[in-house]
């Protein structure tokens, strides 16, 4: 094994540990005393298509739930699917919890195939080469009833994985990632 691929290991299970204490994600030993589902609701700005989603009860995930999630945050441009990190899921979910929206979360971009990553970094020198989004481990979004720094500050609160504040643009955007923790 090599050492990025240890250091990277390492950091997934610290941060899958760090959840864990916090009480937002479970173990199979603890799930039994953890009976609340996690439901997500998510609007496809690029493809227009609305879903809601409990992906996890019962103690564990749901992977035709999960499945349904794939396919809704694929890369819309050349509709490939991928398997978003459920710890990313459970991000996504706490901080709807810390805000208190009821409101779909709207998707600007989660999945990228590589194509499509290597287009955009063409065009925008802010795309990065390795980007999470090609792992399905990032997602850029934004809740219409939240003020975008409100998302920021929940999703910073966290300590889950990186965190990016885009407040200019066409479009606003939060961007979280399951990657290590930092802000821009």
């Amino acid at each position: 094994m090599n050492m990025n691929h240890y250091k990277q290991n390492r950091r997934r299970f610290l941060q899958f540990g760090t959840l864990l204490a916090a009480g937002f994600i479970s173990t199979p030993s603890l799930a039994k005393r953890q009976t609340q589902e996690r439901t997500l609701h998510f609007y496809n700005l690029h493809t227009e298509e609305k879903l809601s989603s409990t992906y996890w009860s019962d103690g564990h995930y749901q992977r035709p739930e999960l499945n349904v999630i794939n396919r809704l945050l694929r890369d819309h441009r050349t509709d490939e699917t991928t398997q978003i990190d459920p710890l990313l899921l459970d991000l996504l979910h706490h901080t709807q919890q810390k805000l208190g929206s009821r409101q779909p979360l709207h998707i600007i971009s989660a999945y990228r195939s590589q194509k499509t990553n290597a287009k955009l970094r063409q065009r925008s020198h802010k795309v990065a080469k390795r980007s999470l989004h090609t792992q399905g481990r990032a997602i850029d979004f934004f809740l219409p009833d939240r003020e975008l720094h409100q998302i920021q500050q929940a999703a910073l609160s966290l300590q889950g994985g990186g965190v990016g504040y885009y407040p200019r643009g066409k479009v606003q955007f939060v961007h979280m990632d399951t990657g290590r923790v930092r802000r821009w």
